[in-house]
């Protein structure tokens, strides 16, 4: 087993954390690893394991709890195993430096080096988040020991240019299905063709206007768009089916059954089916702890545009922001690579806001 050190620099951990493989699924050796660091180095903190997925917390009976969560799985490796920095030092690169070994790295080093912090902590290092909701760590978590995802705050530590971004956009994806009438093409006039039906639905998709939407001094830009078109039968068929697949980011102030009844609205006469749908979240900066966050951040938030795990928490009625080391449009290529400066940065500033509570 890989031994990690908990009080060395958080740079030095994130290294240490991305030269263990754990890639969705085969998340056991490096939980293997948290856990034990966790439990040999943290002595100040209950440990349990749930599957591929390590919780921590302190039980200090502060006023306020924290929740600082983070997911320890990987896309697949690209060539980018194991880690490596560049000549000055500055910039460390690999699998998952970005998304999100250098959040996980923190809130490990958080967790050993701050014994007495002033709030209460929890700390959630989750399996699966890269694959299908459904396997997502968090929920099983949810499930089968809800009362470890409760406080008053959670800070997911994706990738945000060691910013905090607030809340998320809500996604959903719709087929909108045309019918006809196949007949043969020398004989097209007998049929009715289902693929040149979705021009009406294109041409609504082009003329619509995505609302921007401001929720506690953020902006929020919505978004529609055509991502996918299928139909035909045969090369000289006429096709009798077609689909046209639209996804829709919508802002905090819209649920999913909001935001379902404006895409029906919108195709309205068309055959529309929800293939999948997650919510948004409201950034909740209005709440003491997140303002506080905030200003230990540097004074200054933004929306999420796209969606993450603090739906998850929106859900259960706390407030949730994304703040972690990285640039996020890095996340899932090859050259993943964070900045040495923005991890301790980050580290910083949490230690900062946790011991500096209400």
């Amino acid at each position: 087993m890989t031994a990690l050190d908990l009080h060395a620099d958080p740079v030095d951990l994130t290294a240490a954390l991305v030269d263990i493989p754990s890639e969705s699924r085969s998340e056991k050796a490096i939980a293997d690893a948290v856990e034990e660091a966790l439990r040999s180095q943290a002595p100040h903190l209950e440990v349990v394991r749930n599957g591929d997925a390590v919780l921590a917390r302190t039980n200090l009976g502060r006023p306020s709890r924290v929740v600082l969560a983070g997911h320890l799985d990987t896309v697949p490796e690209n060539a980018n195993l194991p880690s490596s920095r560049t000549d000055d030092g500055a910039i460390l690169r690999g699998l998952g430096t970005v998304d999100m070994k250098s959040g996980d790295a923190v809130f490990l080093h958080l967790a050993a080096t701050l014994p007495e912090p002033d709030r209460d902590i929890t700390f959630v290092f989750y399996d699966c988040e890269e694959i299908d909701a459904s396997l997502n760590g968090l929920g099983r978590i949810q499930r089968e020991v809800p009362e470890w995802l409760r406080g008053d705050l959670a800070i997911v530590g994706e990738p945000s240019n060691g910013s905090i971004e607030a809340g998320c956009q809500g996604t959903m994806r719709i087929d909108v299905t045309t019918t006809g009438a196949r007949a043969h093409t020398a004989r097209g006039w007998m049929g009715v063709n289902a693929i040149h039906a979705l021009a009406e639905p294109l041409r609504r998709l082009e003329a619509y206007e995505p609302r921007v939407v401001d929720i506690d001094g953020l902006t929020y830009r919505e978004g529609l768009q055509a991502v996918r078109i299928g139909g035909g039968v045969a090369g000289n068929v006429v096709p009798d089916e077609a689909v046209l697949g639209v996804n829709h980011r919508f802002a905090p102030d819209r649920d999913v059954d909001q935001a379902e009844a404006h895409l029906r609205e919108l195709f309205d006469g068309y055959d529309v089916t929800v293939v999948d749908a997650s919510p948004s979240a409201r950034p909740g900066l209005s709440e003491p702890a997140a303002k506080e966050l905030v200003a230990a951040a540097g004074g200054v938030a933004t929306a999420k545009l796209g969606w993450t795990d603090v739906a998850r928490f929106s859900a259960l009625g706390m407030p949730a922001v994304n703040f972690g080391p990285g640039d996020p449009t890095l996340a899932h290529t090859q050259g993943e690579q964070v900045s040495v400066a923005e991890i301790r940065r980050v580290a910083d500033a949490l230690r900062t806001f946790l011991s500096a509570g209400a």
